[in-house]
């Protein structure tokens, strides 16, 4: 039953004089008048192309944008489209944008669209992010048909990415959700994905929207309930990922949206993952994952000293979260100089396995675990900018594939910082 707080009356009636449809597209907004209209473009025109028969209908879920953002979406006619492609769509697709708030909330705004996706009893709900300019048509028919035609219920994105974008994504989020949950899923927090309709039925019936790790990060925590949930997963080669610019407060909001999504689901879930003992593949469609390899300039000096900068500050904090042993690596790999930095891998899933262990116990309050995580983050991208720099898209595969390894092998180490009453 789709959720009544997050369907407005006027919604509600929009919907209603939809109807049922086969394919949602939905499409959270806030403030992106400045991108939104190459996306909806693209969405149309894939629409048009790849399904042209099925009941279409686009959702925009608006956090208050003040821009104009909404009408931009529902003023962009598929004629347009139409006059370029010559090719028509045999069903009427129909547009619809709702605010769902006043302040942009993530999990809501996933909520709505799911809401609505469930109301209409779509078939499949594809979801694409209004940063995504570099959005083609053949996306939606790459993340929908695997759900559409063959009975997947998850369809996460595979990107081809500049060589030191997606830092987070290959140093943290896929090699813990790997070694934690078993399933080499690339993308866990993803912008642009599919489901089933029984999945987001599913999905809109979990208490996870009340728990605090539900609000944060919902759409990591879509993964996991897809992966927990034993449902079908796979992947989905899109092509390039527009990589927005980001300030560094935008790096602590990822973090707590993802990493802290992330440690809060372990708590709920241990029975499960704690039996876990390695990974398995998942099926994946297209092109392996790719690297473009145009050099990307990284200032390596101002990365290691906020590192080093960050251990001596937070040691108080620090020394409440970590064992000592690898306190004192850390103090040690701060006094190294940029030319030989090196923070190793099995140092670094160490340091991950206890900040999640001591998030787990509360040792202090939880945000700031996460927040004291960032600094220590970012020693670790420096040193994968280090190892990288020279090597192949090839050679970069290897080496998150071997940081992979280094997580799973060491994940009784979890389990034993995990138990220890200390």
């Amino acid at each position: 039953m789709a959720e009544e707080t997050v369907l407005t009356d006027d919604f509600l009636r929009q919907l209603i004089n939809v109807g049922e449809v086969d394919i949602l597209v939905g499409l959270p907004t806030h403030n992106n008048a400045r991108t939104i209209e190459p996306v909806i473009r693209a969405i149309q025109a894939g629409i048009l192309k790849c399904f042209p028969r099925e009941r279409v209908v686009i959702i925009n879920a608006d956090g208050g944008s003040q821009d104009g953002t909404p009408e931009l979406v529902i003023r962009a006619s598929i004629d347009d489209v139409w006059n370029v492609s010559k090719v028509y769509a045999l069903r009427t697709l129909h547009s619809i944008s709702t605010r769902y708030a006043r302040n942009p909330e993530p999990g809501t705004a996933l909520r709505t669209i799911l809401a609505a996706a469930d109301l209409l009893r779509a078939k499949a709900c594809v979801v694409v992010s209004p940063d995504s300019t570099t959005i083609e048509p053949d996306w939606l028919q790459r993340l929908v048909r695997p759900v559409y035609n063959d009975n997947f219920d998850l369809v996460a994105p595979i990107y081809r990415r500049q060589k030191f974008e997606g830092v987070l994504m290959r140093n943290l989020l896929y090699p813990m959700t790997r070694a934690i949950y078993g399933y080499r899923v690339r993308e866990p927090y993803a912008s642009e994905f599919a489901i089933s309709g029984r999945l987001a039925t599913d999905f809109l019936t979990k208490e996870t929207w009340n728990a605090e790790w539900g609000r944060i990060g919902a759409e990591i925590c879509l993964t996991i309930t897809a992966i927990t949930g034993k449902y079908r997963v796979c992947q989905s080669f899109l092509g390039t990922k527009a990589q927005p610019a980001r300030s560094a407060s935008d790096l602590v909001a990822a973090m707590r949206r993802t990493v802290g999504a992330l440690f809060l689901s372990l708590d709920s879930n241990f029975p499960l993952w704690s039996a876990i003992a390695d990974s398995q593949p998942v099926p994946t469609l297209g092109a392996q994952s790719e690297v473009m390899l145009e050099p990307v300039r990284v200032n390596r000096k101002r990365l290691r000293e906020m590192f080093a900068t960050g251990v001596a500050q937070l040691e108080p904090v620090l020394r409440s979260i970590l064992s000592a042993s690898t306190l004192s690596e850390l103090q040690r790999i701060a006094a190294l100089e940029v030319n030989e930095f090196n923070y190793p891998a099995d140092v670094w899933a160490k340091t991950v396995f206890e900040f999640a262990a001591s998030y787990h116990k509360c040792v202090i309050s939880r945000d700031h675990i996460v927040q004291a995580l960032v600094p220590l983050y970012r020693g670790r991208t420096l040193s994968f900018l280090l190892e990288n720099r020279d090597g192949s898209g090839q050679d970069m595969e290897k080496s998150v594939e071997s940081l992979c390894g280094e997580f799973e092998r060491l994940k009784p180490y979890l389990l034993e910082v995990w138990a220890d009453r200390k």
